[in-house]
């Protein structure tokens, strides 16, 4: 039973296939080009094999896979052929055919039939050539003549047609060129043919570039590169410098004296560059006894005696032989000429000599007398006498007596600069090679005073501190003379000056000897800042010669001055009593403190701070202003007296201070009574904008006032006779101080006694507060530093009485 079934499938597939056959021998072709993407349409199968669309998912159509992988496939919704798997041409056809076609058959079950596709796939150019060995090296000998060929390697490229190799070309070059050749299997060959004879000399190394190019579009292009060594060849015979060479030899030279060391060149290498030195045949047998030859090095070297009366001269014939297969050589010629000895040294013989004269002495007198032979004959005894150094001495040759000189000083003569000179005499014959003989003479020079005395400095500056003890050293100030013995000796003196009727040998004295400079007394900063005077050196030459220095000397100061209170003003000892409302607002002015310094102005710079305060939080003080304004209100709990201890302190190391006491009293202010009774009365504001104007203004016209007066008080004063007249009256101000008025009358007086003092005080004035006989108020006069000193008491209360009485006339009028 199952055998007569299997025969009975086996014929049913026969007679299927027999029905499918006709079906199968109509061949469908599509062409396409490689590396298309996937997913990329081909054709539309149903369409063309006349399918319908929608019945190929039942009837089970599938295509065969080819090469293990499934390229292709059917959609069986469209009936579309697609692309599943990128195709690569040069993989599915290695051979490089121009047509590779990719068959295939569609096969649809139900019912059975069967289709033939043929896909052509066409080439692309994606591939380079490309050499298989990318570097060639060609040993080419440079005997090699032109004509010959040399077999380069192939360049392969995977596309086919027209994309696969086309041509060759080679880099530009003068010597090479290349030729192709097609095998019978279409392949290319490439040979370099060599154009043009070579010259290792001239080039040892050809680099070329061989490069291989399809016929794509674009072109693809593989380069290769040729390097071509040249072989050398013996071809080059060996060179002299020079066909002749001359040399001149002294007689009687030592044996190993090198004559020459010819040296020849071939340009060719290894042995063909490796030289031999020989005589020729030509060279005299007693030539070769005389001279030596080096076979390696060439030198030629004394090995006899060479004798001038002998043979004068010497030929050597040389040749120099490569090492070559087929040796090659070079000839030159060596004649040596031998020179007469000089064998007679030159003589010099003194006749006359000075060897010590002034350093002023004339230009032009004779120092020595030289005479000088030489037994030689010819040449060898011709001779010359001269001096090689640079110096002010020259030769003079005697015009009457040959070989004679007269050395004779040519420039003046300095004994600071050079106080001895050796002069060589030499003198030379004319041989070959010459011979000389010396001489020396020393020629010492005596001092003369030619130079005045120096100091290191033109001016000189001395800081000296104030308060110095005197007879205290400042410096040493020492000049240099460069002249010898008493020449050499100096004395210092001060040149006499007076400064303020005082002579400066009073004021500072200096050692005559070593120029160590004291202070005869103590100098005071606020008196005296600086002193100019001049220092003289003088030598003990005959006649004496001298010199001077400027000398500043600086009065530095010390803080040796204590501050003075000069406001608020009160006797000694005693404490200020001040007077202010009670309703007085933040931040007015109570008091302001004026201090002064007679230091210099770092050591004068005043700061001033609370040493007691009975209350810390109602009042402040302005370090820098010496301004005490109040912090805040008084209020019922305050007391009625308020004590301030204020201390002014300078910048001095270390520090002075001076101390002043306020007693601060406040009083009750009335208050006007208003209508509102809930409401507080508004303070009246004693600086409104029309109060201020109209006080700027009164102020203005009682300064312009005042200062009329004062010039006409001080005139006045500038009349009185000269016998009874105290130092002249600049500035004169009387100053009122009342307790009971407000801030501002406080400011203006302390502030313009205060602005008066510190300008009076800048001036070189001295400024004394002083109580006015008759009256309470205070006098202030400026007068002179100078004559501070020399005034009398009596002399100045009856010149100032003048000005007191006018401006307090003045004073009374405007208060």
């Amino acid at each position: 039973m199952c055998d007569a079934a299997q025969r009975m499938d086996f014929w049913t597939r026969i007679f299927v296939l027999c029905a499918a056959w006709p079906a199968a021998l109509s061949v469908t072709r599509y062409s396409i080009p490689e590396e298309m993407e996937r997913g990329s349409v081909v054709a539309n199968l149903a369409a063309d094999l006349g399918l319908e669309p929608g019945g190929l998912a039942q009837r089970q159509v599938k295509l065969d896979i080819f090469h293990n992988k499934k390229y292709l496939d059917v959609n069986k919704k469209t009936g579309e052929l697609l692309i599943m798997e990128t195709m690569d041409r040069e993989y599915l056809c290695p051979s490089k055919l121009v047509s590779c076609l990719l068959k295939l058959d569609v096969i649809i079950e139900s019912p059975l039939r069967i289709f033939n596709i043929e896909l052509e796939i066409t080439d692309i150019n994606d591939n380079a050539p490309h050499f298989r060995r990318d570097r060639v090296q060609l040993d080419v000998s440079e005997s090699a003549t032109p004509g010959e060929r040399f077999s380069l390697p192939n360049a392969v490229d995977p596309d086919a047609g027209m994309n696969t190799i086309k041509t060759y070309k080679l880099s530009p070059t003068q010597h090479f060129t290349i030729e192709i050749q097609t095998g019978t299997d279409g392949s290319q060959y490439v040979d370099l043919v060599l154009t043009r004879s070579l010259d290792r000399e001239e080039t040892p190394v050809h680099n070329l570039i061989l490069t291989a190019e399809d016929g794509g579009s674009p072109v693809r292009s593989g380069t290769a590169n040729i390097i071509v060594r040249v072989q050398d060849t013996n071809d080059n015979p060996p060179r002299f410098d020079e066909r002749i060479y001359t040399v001149n030899m002294t007689e009687n030279s030592p044996v190993g004296t090198t004559v020459i060391k010819l040296n020849a060149t071939d340009l060719d290498e290894g042995p063909n560059s490796e030289l031999v030195y020989s005589f020729t045949l030509y060279t005299s047998e007693k030539t070769q006894d005389v001279f030596a030859m080096n076979p390696s090095t060439g030198e030629i070297t004394v090995k006899g005696t060479v004798d001038y009366e002998d043979m004068t001269f010497y030929e050597m014939h040389i040749e120099a032989r490569d090492r070559g297969s087929h040796p090659l050589l070079g000839q030159c010629k060596v004649v040596v000429r031998v020179t007469d000895m000089n064998d007679n040294y030159p003589e010099i013989t003194l006749q006359s000599v000075k060897n010590t004269v002034k350093e002023d002495v004339p230009v032009g007198t004779v120092i020595a007398l030289v005479a000088i032979g030489d037994r030689d004959t010819g040449d060898n005894g011709k001779v010359d006498l001269f001096i090689h150094d640079s110096i002010p001495f020259v030769l003079n040759k005697s015009s009457d007596r040959p070989m004679h000189y007269q050395l004779i000083v040519s420039k003046p003569l300095d004994r600071e600069s050079v106080p001895d000179y050796d002069i060589t005499l030499i003198v030379r014959d004319s041989g070959r090679p010459p011979l000389s003989d010396n001489e020396t003479i020393t020629v010492h020079l005596l001092d003369v005073n030619d130079n005045v005395p120096r100091f290191p400095q033109s001016f000189y500056s001395i800081r000296v501190p104030e308060n110095n003890a005197p007879g205290a050293l400042l410096t040493s100030l020492s000049a240099f003379d460069p002249d010898l013995h008493e020449n050499q000796y100096l004395v210092y003196f001060i040149v006499e000056k007076e400064i303020a009727n005082t002579s400066m040998s009073m004021l500072f004295s200096i050692n005559p000897e070593n120029g160590n400079l004291y202070a005869l007394k103590t100098f005071d900063y606020e008196m005296e800042k600086d002193f100019l005077f001049h220092i003289e050196a003088r030598d003990s030459g005959s006649p004496p010669l001298s010199s001077n220095a400027s000398v500043r000397v600086a009065v530095a100061d010390q803080n040796d001055n204590a501050p003075v209170i000069v406001s608020p003003w009160r006797a000694h000892g005693s404490a200020v009593e001040e007077k202010i409302p009670r309703s007085t607002d933040k931040g007015s002015l109570v008091a302001k403190v004026i201090a002064l310094d007679g230091d210099s102005v770092h050591n004068s710079r005043i700061t001033y701070q609370f040493l007691q305060v009975s209350d810390a939080s109602l009042f402040s003080l302005d370090q820098y202003n010496g301004e005490i304004r109040t912090t805040r209100m008084f209020s019922y709990k305050d007391w009625r007296h308020q004590r301030l201890v204020v201390v002014a302190k300078d910048n001095g190391e270390p520090a002075l201070s001076a101390t002043v006491t306020i007693k601060l009293s406040t009083v009750e202010t009335a208050a006007k009574a208003y209508s509102d009774g809930g409401e507080a009365p508004p303070e009246y504001d004693i600086f409104s904008d029309l109060n201020l104007y109209l006080l700027i203004g009164l102020g203005s016209v009682s300064f312009l006032l005042l200062i009329t007066i004062s010039v006409t008080v001080v005139l006045k004063c500038q009349k009185v006779k000269p016998g009874n007249m105290a130092p002249p009256c600049r500035n004169s101000v009387i100053s009122e101080r009342n307790s009971t008025v407000a801030d501002s009358t406080l400011v203006s007086n302390d502030a313009y006694w205060y602005s008066l003092f510190l300008a009076e005080t800048r001036k070189g004035k001295l400024v004394v507060r002083q109580p006015v006989p008759k009256g309470s108020r205070y006098f202030v006069s400026s007068i002179p530093r100078s004559a501070a000193g020399s005034a009398t008491s009596d002399s100045a209360p009856s010149t100032l009485q003048v000005c007191l009485n006018c401006i307090h006339f003045v004073s009374g009028r405007f208060s």
